[in-house]
C-alpha cells in the first residue's frame, strides 16, 4: 500500500482508501515517509491499539487505529509517560 494523502500529521489515508489515525507519540516517524514509501497494515497486541502501519524500506512502525476512532486517553497518558 501506499501513502494517498497524509496532510494531516495524525492522519494518513492508504491507497486501499482506508483511513488511520497514527498514535501521537509515533507522529515523528511518519516525517520520514515519502508518499511513495511502501506500507504494510498488521495486527499487533498493544494496551492501545490493534495494528501497525510499518515502512518496508527502513521497517519504521506507527501504531495506528481507524480514522473514524479516538484514542483510549488512559492508555495514552500511561504510554506517553512512560516513554
Amino acid at each position: 500500500m501506499k501513502i494517498r494523502r497524509h496532510s494531516e500529521s495524525h492522519i494518513v489515508e492508504l491507497d486501499d482508501e482506508t483511513t488511520w489515525r497514527i498514535f501521537p507519540g509515533d507522529l515523528d516517524v511518519t516525517l520520514n515517509w515519502k508518499p511513495d514509501v511502501d506500507l504494510k497494515l498488521v495486527r499487533i497486541n498493544d494496551d492501545a491499539c490493534s495494528h501497525a502501519l510499518i515502512s518496508e524500506s527502513d521497517n519504521s512502525r506507527v501504531r495506528v487505529i481507524p480514522a473514524s476512532e479516538s484514542w483510549p486517553t488512559k492508555e495514552v497518558k500511561t504510554i506517553l509517560k512512560d516513554g
